[in-house]
């Protein structure tokens, strides 16, 4: 399983349902829209540079919601939105979920979501609104918690590959590998899918051969960034990583 995140507004501000088309027409099976923020805490700096490209474009969580009307007519892959909790906060959290449910998402990637914070004040209005909540571990991230975070979610686990910044490492460590054996034996009922590090088809099916799939951010958005033909070059780079 295939999952791409690409930064809403970038490069151009339009781009948004070209590069999900082009997304799904070269054999991802998810789409990970990133709403841009100006600190951006977990991203690298390819991420945090399309975040500002995005931002300085005039993108914003009401551009973004007018973009995605409709998209459900072209888009028939799963779309989550992955977005901080200061953002979604301010837009209100009621109106960011019904928005989301409107238009056809079907779930969150909220990284400095606490877990009980979720699950305090805002599980109950995830659900009414029909969205998947996923929740990040890490190497770092004790039994205990990844147990906790697996019966509390329904969508899929996101496997921090190492304790960092997003970023497209150079391959995967035999210590990653061990992290990745470790919880691939918990027996988890949740698929789980490795982001953070995968760029090519060595790293992706790699990941995969310890989890169900992997999350590209970083390499997709080089990707984009360089591209001239953003359909065609989209697609290629996607073909390449699935290839084996």
């Amino acid at each position: 399983m295939l999952s791409i995140y690409f930064t809403a507004g970038f490069p151009h501000l339009e781009d948004t349902i070209l590069v999900m088309e082009a997304i799904q027409a070269g054999g991802a099976d998810i789409i990970e829209i990133g709403v841009p923020y100006s600190d951006p805490i977990a991203d690298g700096p390819t991420i945090q540079d399309s975040n500002k490209i995005a931002l300085d474009n005039g993108m914003s969580m009401k551009v973004l919601f007018e973009q995605l009307k409709g998209f459900r007519a072209k888009i028939h892959i799963p779309v989550v939105l992955m977005g901080y909790l200061n953002p979604i906060i301010q837009f209100g959290m009621e109106d960011f979920c019904k928005k989301c449910k409107e238009v056809g998402i079907d779930g969150l990637i909220v990284p400095d979501l606490p877990m009980q914070q979720y699950l305090d004040e805002f599980k109950s209005l995830f659900e009414e609104y029909g969205l998947v909540n996923t929740f990040l571990i890490s190497p770092q991230t004790s039994e205990k918690r990844i147990r906790e975070i697996d019966e509390n979610t329904d969508g899929f686990i996101y496997m921090v590959s190492s304790h960092a910044i997003t970023g497209a490492k150079s391959g995967i460590s035999e210590e990653q590998i061990i992290y990745f054996k470790r919880v691939q034996e918990m027996n988890l009922k949740n698929p789980r899918l490795i982001g953070f590090g995968i760029s090519d088809a060595e790293t992706f099916t790699t990941a995969s051969r310890y989890s169900h799939g992997a999350i590209i951010g970083s390499a997709f958005i080089k990707t984009v960034k360089d591209s001239k033909n953003l359909s065609e070059d989209i697609k290629n780079y996607l073909q390449s990583v699935l290839k084996n």
